[in-house]
This record gives C-alpha cells, structure tokens and sequence, in this order.
C-alpha cells in the first residue's frame, strides 16, 4: 500500500482534518506498536508499510516492554497528546489500516504480539 492509500485510509477512519495529522497518529501508534513488540518482529512490519511509517517501527527500544491495553492506549494518549479514548480511536484507525496494507500472517501475527484485549482494534472504528 502506497503512503497516500495508507494515509487516506486513516485519515477516514479516524475523521481526522488533513494527511498530516493522519500520518502523526499513524507515527504514534506504531512507535507505541514498536515498544511492545521488540525490534525484529518491528522491523520485520516495517517492511510491508510505507515510508516514512515504517521509521516509527525502526527505532531501536531494546528489548519488547510487556503492558496491557490500557498502557498501550495511554502511551498512545501520550504520544499524541489527546485523551485516552481518543487515543482509542486513534489507536484503530491505525491498526485497522495496518490490517489492510500488510500480508493476513503478518496482521495475525502483530495481533497475537499485542495484548489480547487490543484485538478489537484491528477491526477499525465505525465510519459510516
């Protein structure tokens, strides 16, 4: 998927106002996605996203940090300076995307690296 799709994609799905607040909280989510995953299985993800998002996943954190989804999202919050159900939102408008633009295994394979209870965020908020 092409960086313009990808950022359209979130931009929809998050109802956000431009391409560069898109691309903000698709940096912030992944870095976030970054810091509990670890560095190879991040830059094995970098590899089917678009630059410049996969430099989000490229990042070295050392090793993966174990937290649940309510430190996922407040991370993301952080990240992004919004609340933490905004960061909710934000949160799947980029998964869901990410969904869409890489291979089903490797979409699987992220879902079963986050926490379970973050499932639900691959499936994107409602747009319509």
């Amino acid at each position: 998927m092409q960086l313009d799709e990808f950022l359209t994609r979130v931009r929809d799905r998050g109802e956000y106002h431009g391409d560069d607040e898109a691309e903000q909280v698709s940096k912030a989510v992944l870095w976030v996605v970054a810091s509990r995953v670890g560095p190879t299985e991040a830059a094995a993800l970098a590899t089917h996203l678009p630059a410049p998002l996969d430099d989000a996943l490229r990042l070295e954190r050392g090793r993966p940090e174990s937290f649940g989804r309510a430190e996922f999202l407040r991370r993301v919050a952080r990240q992004t300076g919004a609340r933490p159900r905004t960061a909710e939102w934000d949160a799947g408008a980029v998964l869901s995307t990410v969904a869409d633009a890489v291979p089903a295994d490797a979409a699987d394979h992220l879902r079963g690296l986050l926490p379970s209870d973050c499932a639900d965020l691959f499936g994107g908020p409602s747009t319509g």
